[in-house]
């Protein structure tokens, strides 16, 4: 009897224990399900379970870090195939990642089948071998409960699995492991069907071996292809010598090796397989990409830290030069004279004419293949979503014109497109020339579907106020990097006002790459520039009147944040009534970074949630110490797991793994607060005053004479230690929510004139990262 598939999965094991097997069980242990990790015995004997131990032990210590919190680790249990397969028994989903031999992992299903009991399903994370030849010789009740579910490096942060079936596999065990995966592990699911490298790598290894030879053939440097490669194509900014060097640049070989072994005769992946000479060399001696030595760049340690290229005519290194590429939309891209339009033609003409040939051989639809690329290799744009901006009939066109085949699906779309937008859904075109809406699963909303069919309730240039139904709005930041400005502070305030008229609750999310960056640094620089004081402070005055009407709206507030919340990003996040954030979301106080403190209300929320805690001694001191800790470090949360700790988050405040929830997660977190809200009441502190003040103060310079904190530091630390300790204040005073505030922006105006937190706001803007003055 099979497990049913609404069946819970309470415990996995994971066997084998290397960088794919450890990182998907360290995804388990995120999630909150106790893991089984399990390798071969030790070469050296002593310890039996060393290998397993090691591996969780280095991801300790990985960066960036598979675990979301240290707690997680201990969710890990370690063992050895040799003493504890029998624990199999106390699994409900085994997950195989060993060494990609066939022969290896038949001989480990069939020792699974003598101890797994009925209905545990069992995977493999292969990204070569076809299931049909991995249950060889394995019994009906095994195959029915086999499945591949092939996850991508690393596990935590790459949001694809591709799951294979079949014809064998029971429909129950696959929807059991995908919802899992889906909602517990925080995937998104794409079918793919038994083929070689399935979707994702099928067409991402044909992609880097064209480009790598149009680069060679075309004479082009590695900066140049990169650059032409890269953003213009909606390619992330490493380009493609860059991503090499990302995944390893010895996988190359190890990929051409089987797709070769594995292809059909006459595919165009054949055609593109040449000797790798310079890459064989490369990886010889120990150049295999970040992992090593460096890769096809390299930070040349001897000359400064140099970053430098690989010239690949003579495989000598040289000082790395930016190329620049003409800011060009993908048609007229692929027609520049030169070089550039023939690198991205031929680039471009090849890989999507492959992926238009397989739509049926390796998936049922275009859309799995699209999604299968931008969450594997993170492309902004499936293949058919620049086969519709190179416009579809056009790129058929010059495909038959050249004398290059023209694959079925071209044809059959015509001079249409492959997406549209038809009643307010988005459509795609069908392998049968209909079109189909584009189905989400159950429980999925995106506020970029709730656009399709709709207009905002009210906008402006940063900001924008959506009905998401059910009497919930959502408040959309919409300025570069979700920067926060005055025009963002005025929005709000009339969402506040609407909601309030004709609404039941607020969601504050978007779903750009980070919630929201926080204040607007370059408009503040401007602003200091022209000496506009009146301006800065009549901004940091909005900001605390906009925060505070948010906070003390008649309607539950739930902030939904995803990547970035820093500064005055996480400062709306501190006012909502309830958090439901995504799993990979980096929440942070930074402003003390940049020279300047919390001025929209950061400081005295900080204080209240540690006070709230329950986690400190009473007394004044312990939440301000620890505001101050966290604050003046500029420490940031790297995971929503981790902000619970440092209590950006409470301990009821929710966590979505999957980022298509988040926004239907958050508006069940809204409604289910409506009836009987009532707004909180505002704080009251009791704060050191003067002698707290000194106390940070002599922390404060501990670090400084260890050379861990600036002169700079010292100074911005005393302004963040005189708004924590309520400045005059004294332990027997009750100090108001509104003293706070004008502490906080009483410090904020003082640095903010510093030209030393001027020459730091520079440089963030122009680096990226903080000076050390």
């Amino acid at each position: 009897m099979g497990a049913d598939s609404k069946d819970p999965i309470r415990k996995v094991c994971v066997i084998g224990a290397g960088t794919m097997g450890a990182g998907i069980a360290a995804q388990v242990a995120n999630a909150g399900v106790p893991v089984l990790l399990l390798d071969i015995l030790p070469k050296d004997g002593g310890n039996r379970n060393a290998v397993a131990e090691g591996a969780v032990a280095r991801m300790l210590k990985t960066d960036p870090a598979p675990f979301m919190s240290k707690a997680a680790a201990r969710l890990v249990e370690t063992g050895n195939i040799e003493d504890d397969l029998a624990r199999v028994g106390e699994c409900d989903w085994v997950i195989e990642a060993i060494i990609e031999r066939l022969d290896l992992k038949q001989a480990l299903y069939a020792k699974l089948e003598d101890v797994r009991k009925p209905g545990t399903a069992v995977s493999s994370n292969t990204s070569t071998i076809p299931l049909e030849k991995l249950i060889e010789g394995r019994s009906d009740a095994f195959a029915a409960d086999f499945l591949i579910t092939h996850f991508f490096n690393p596990p935590r942060y790459m949001r694809l699995v591709e799951v294979v079936t079949g014809p064998r596999t029971q429909d129950a065990t696959a929807a059991r492991v995908s919802d899992f995966i889906d909602r517990a592990l925080g995937k998104r699911v794409v079918p793919a069907h038994d083929r070689p490298g399935f979707i994702a790598n099928r067409i991402g290894s044909y992609w880097l071996q064209v480009a790598y030879n149009a680069t060679v053939d075309l004479g082009l440097t590695i900066e140049e292809a990169d650059a032409i490669g890269g953003r213009p194509m909606g390619v992330p900014k490493t380009g493609i010598f860059g991503l090499l060097d990302l995944v390893g640049i010895d996988l190359m070989p190890l990929l051409l090796k089987s797709f070769t072994s594995t292809l059909p005769e006459g595919d165009p992946y054949l055609a593109t397989v040449r000797p790798l000479t310079l890459v064989e060399k490369m990886i010889a001696e120990g150049y295999t990409g970040r992992k090593g030595k460096g890769g096809f760049y390299r930070l040349n340690r001897e000359a400064g830290k140099r970053k430098e290229a690989i010239d690949l005519a003579t495989g000598d290194y040289r000082p790395a030069i930016k190329a620049e590429v003409p800011r060009a939309k993908l048609p007229q891209l692929v027609a520049l004279p030169g070089k550039t339009g023939a690198f991205a033609w031929t680039v471009l003409s090849q890989v999507l004419g492959y992926a238009a040939s397989l739509v049926s051989e390796i998936a049922d639809d275009i859309v799995a293949i699209d999604d299968a690329m931008k969450l594997g290799y993170n492309w902004k744009f499936g293949p058919f979503e620049l086969i519709d901006q190179l416009g579809a009939a056009g790129f058929a066109k010059r495909l038959a014109d050249e004398g290059k085949p023209v694959p079925a699906i071209l044809a059959t779309v015509g001079d249409r497109s492959f997406y549209r937008v038809e009643g307010g859904k988005r459509q795609y075109l069908g392998t049968d020339g209909a079109y189909h809406d584009v189905v989400r699963p159950d429980g999925v909303l995106l506020l970029d579907d709730v656009k399709l069919a709709a207009k905002p309730i009210l906008k402006n240039g940063s900001a924008a106020v959506w009905d998401i139904g059910d009497g919930v709005a959502c408040f959309e930041f919409t300025s570069k990097m979700n920067a926060l400005d005055g025009e963002t502070l005025k929005l709000l305030g009339q969402a506040v006002e609407h909601v309030a008229k004709s609404m039941k609750a607020l969601v504050v999310y978007n779903e750009g790459s980070n919630f929201s960056a926080g204040a607007n640094l370059g408009l503040a620089l401007f602003a200091v520039n022209i000496a506009a004081w009146g301006e800065i402070e009549k901004l940091v005055s909005g900001g605390q009147q906009a925060y505070k009407a948010l906070k003390y709206a008649p309607f539950p507030v739930v902030s939904a944040p995803a990547g970035l919340a820093l500064g005055g990003g996480c400062e709306i996040l501190l006012h909502s009534d309830a958090i439901q954030a995504h799993a990979e979301s980096y929440i942070g106080l930074v402003e003390c970074g940049v020279g300047l403190v919390p001025g929209w209300g950061g400081c005295g929320e900080y204080i209240d949630r540690w006070q709230r805690s329950g986690l400190l001694p009473k007394g004044p001191m312990p939440a301000v110490a620890k505001a101050f800790e966290t604050i003046s470090t500029a420490t940031v949360a790297k995971s929503a797991a981790e902000a619970k700790e440092l209590q950006f988050l409470r301990k009821d405040d929710g966590i979505t793994m999957n980022r298509d929830r988040l926004l239907a997660d958050a508006k069940a977190r809204a409604l289910a607060m409506v009836d009987g809200y009532q707004p909180p009441k505002p704080p009251e502190f009791r704060l050191p005053g003067p002698s707290g003040r000194v106390a940070l103060g002599m922390a404060a310079e501990g670090f400084h004479k260890r050379g861990m904190a600036t002169d700079y530091d010292m100074v911005v630390s005393d302004a963040l230690a005189t708004v924590l300790t309520g400045g005059e204040a004294d332990l027997v005073d009750v100090v108001t929510e509104e003293q706070m505030l004008a502490l906080e922006k009483d410090a904020f105006m003082k640095r903010v004139r510093d030209p030393r937190t001027m020459a730091r706001v520079e440089s963030m803007l122009e680096t990226g990262k903080p000076l050390r003055n």
